[in-house]
C-alpha cells in the first residue's frame, strides 16, 4: 500500500481545516493506510458506530427527525445514516471546504446538505448530532466551544452521540500513528469527553466501548454488546442528551 502524507511540512496540525484539506483528495487512502492493521475498511467501521448508536437510540426512544453529522469530512457516514437511523434530513458540517466539496459531490443527490461551520447558524433543530473522531483534532482551549456549538444545534431532549477514539487501548495509538491527518493531536480520554459534555450542559446517558476484535477473531465478535462497558475497544461512545428544560 502506498504511504499518503500530507506534504506541506508547514501545515500545523492544529488547524484541522488545512489538514484536512490537504488530504481532503487521498482521504481514503490515508484513512486506510492507518487501519489496514485491522483487517477491516472505513466502511466496517462507519457502518458499526452507526448501527451500534441505533440500537441506543432505539432503546432510549429517540427521534431521529434530523441527524447533523458534526465533523462530516468526506461525508462517508452519510449513507449509514440515512439508511439505518431513517432520518427526513442529514446535514453535514465541517471546517475542511475542500472535503465538504467532495461531500457535496458524492452525498449532495441523496438529500443531505453539507455546511461549513461558520456558514450553519444552530437554531435547535436537531434530533440527534453524530461526531465521530473529530474532537482530537480540535485544540484543547476551543473543545468547550464546540461543545457549546453543538449543544445549540440540539433540540431540548436531542441526543449527542460523540464517538472518539480510546487512548487506553494500544491498537488505537499504534493506527493513529499510521494516519497522516492525527500526527500531533491530542488525544481525548473518556474522562475528559465526560467532563466536556457536562461542562457545557449535556447529561451523560452512557459510555460504551466498541471495535473490540480485529478481523482475525472476527468470531468473538458476537460478545462485544456484553462487553462494552470494559475499556477495551478501540473507539468509545459517550452518548448524551440536552436537558428537556
Amino acid at each position: 500500500m502506498a504511504t499518503v502524507k500530507i506534504e506541506d511540512p508547514q501545515i500545523d496540525p492544529a488547524r484541522a481545516d488545512l489538514v484536512f484539506d490537504a488530504v481532503a483528495d487521498d482521504y481514503d487512502a490515508a484513512l486506510a493506510q492507518g487501519i489496514a492493521v485491522s483487517g477491516e475498511d472505513k466502511n466496517f467501521f462507519a457502518r458499526g458506530r452507526v448501527e451500534w448508536l441505533g440500537r441506543c437510540l432505539s432503546d432510549l426512544g429517540a427521534s431521529t427527525g434530523t441527524v447533523i453529522d458534526y465533523g462530516c469530512g468526506t461525508g462517508s457516514a452519510t449513507p449509514f445514516l440515512q439508511e439505518i437511523l431513517g432520518p427526513s434530513r442529514v446535514i453535514g458540517l465541517d471546517v475542511s471546504h475542500k472535503s465538504l466539496q467532495v461531500a457535496s459531490a458524492e452525498y449532495g443527490q441523496s438529500g443531505a446538505s453539507f455546511f461549513h461551520c461558520d456558514e450553519y447558524e444552530p437554531t435547535g433543530e436537531a434530533d440527534v448530532v453524530y461526531c465521530n473522531g473529530t474532537f482530537h483534532h480540535v485544540p484543547p482551549a476551543e473543545r468547550a466551544q464546540v461543545m457549546a456549538y453543538i449543544f445549540r444545534c440540539l433540540k431540548p431532549g436531542g441526543i449527542f452521540a460523540l464517538w472518539e477514539n480510546n487512548p487506553w487501548n494500544l491498537g488505537t495509538q499504534y493506527v493513529m500513528l499510521r494516519c497522516p491527518f492525527d500526527k500531533g493531536v491530542v488525544k481525548v480520554s473518556p474522562p475528559a469527553a465526560r467532563r466536556l459534555a457536562q461542562g457545557q450542559g449535556f447529561e451523560v446517558v452512557r459510555q460504551d466501548f466498541y471495535f473490540i476484535f480485529p478481523r482475525f477473531l472476527s468470531s468473538l465478535r458476537p460478545l462485544e454488546p456484553s462487553l462494552v462497558q470494559l475499556p477495551l475497544g478501540t473507539q468509545y461512545q459517550l452518548l448524551c442528551r440536552k436537558p428537556q428544560a
